[in-house]
């Protein structure tokens, strides 16, 4: 492990050169690793553990389109493709990795198979975090550990086969074996992390959820509709708005700001952008400032966990969750950014 500061905070980091992938073979070599879920996380993690050589099974609902997709990923039935209950049986590490609603329903079984030693793993604190409103609590013997791919499903597949790699958090939640922190280290280094930094439970589920409702979507997503819809409002052509506020983001200036940081993109921009950037910066920052400090307060106080298991509770959820991602879609600027993306050069 190494001490890193991250500008003015030392934190904890592990990277590939510290916790080899030999290493980490060999702290699970003793390991049946059991992915339950094959959905989201599911597939990424599963498959990279196998190329990389660990002994892993996948549990998921029989007759589902997840089960299918599973067999079309290569697990084979009745030799390392099971469900949920016999996995649970047959795995001594437990990667739980189904979605929040479906930990809820399906914790009963899971719970039934926690025998003494066994490691329960997560992607996500939230059912932890949030157990007195989901019912998810793990037996004192067991160890109860966290690695989170700062990514979609997508994203960790994709660069684990380009060689590369996702940055994960990890966290101990309970270390029954005293070898929690080196298993979770383990697999973090096994499902094709480039390098874990040190969490806990309530801290990846609060900036999990604020960073989703946040930045990452809900108000990346907000700001974009807007300027959209105001440049439309003023005579702009549906193209025109949409480079200057998707297409323009998307393929030069978040690359950009990957490579080299938001600061160095700035001086890479012309100096009437640079003028017009430094200026109006403060302007949403204090617009938008306060809409975080509230979205904070309702993630911290469990209120969103709250929406998320009333709303994922409800008989009809799918049905409206689809209406309103229909509505999305349909939006005009959503629309034509399919035409954009088949405008670009392919070469």
């Amino acid at each position: 492990m190494s001490k890193l500061k991250f500008a003015y905070t030392e934190e904890t980091v592990v990277t590939r050169d510290e916790f080899s992938l030999q290493k980490a073979k060999d702290v699970l070599k003793n390991e049946v690793i059991a992915v339950l879920g094959y959905g989201v996380q599911g597939p990424a993690q599963a498959q990279n553990l196998r190329d990389n050589g660990f002994n892993v099974i996948v549990g998921q609902r029989q007759n589902t389109s997840s089960w299918n997709k599973a067999l079309e990923d290569g697990w084979v039935p009745n030799k390392d493709l099971f469900p949920i209950e016999e996995a649970c049986k047959k795995g001594t590490f437990l990667c739980y990795l189904l979605s929040d609603a479906a930990q809820m329903q399906l914790w009963p079984i899971v719970r039934e198979y926690l025998s003494p030693g066994k490691t329960l793993c997560f992607s996500h604190g939230f059912s932890v975090t949030y157990s007195d409103k989901t019912g998810v609590i793990p037996p004192s013997n067991v160890d109860v550990v966290l690695v989170a791919p700062k990514g979609s499903g997508r994203s960790v597949r994709l660069l684990f086969k380009e060689g590369k790699g996702i940055n994960s958090s990890y966290a101990v939640e309970q270390d029954y074996s005293k070898r929690a922190e080196e298993k979770a280290l383990a697999y973090g280094i096994g499902v094709g992390s480039g390098y874990l930094f040190q969490t806990n439970f309530k801290h990846e589920v609060y900036s999990d959820l604020c960073g989703e409702r946040g930045v990452l979507m809900g108000a990346l997503a907000g700001i974009i509709s807007a300027q959209y819809e105001v440049l439309r409002e003023n005579g702009h052509s549906p193209s025109e708005a949409f480079n200057e506020t998707v297409e323009e983001l998307t393929q030069s200036l978040v690359p950009l700001v990957s490579e080299n940081g938001m600061d160095w993109m700035f001086k890479n921009c012309s100096t009437t952008a640079q003028r017009g950037a430094l200026d109006w910066m403060p302007k949403f920052k204090k617009a938008t400032l306060p809409v975080f400090h509230s979205l904070y307060k309702s993630v911290s106080s469990g209120e969103e966990a709250r929406i998320v298991i009333s709303s994922n509770s409800r008989e009809d959820y799918k049905e409206k969750l689809e209406a309103e991602l229909e509505r999305l879609h349909n939006e005009e600027i959503w629309q034509v950014g399919q035409t954009v993306r088949k405008l670009r050069p392919q070469t």
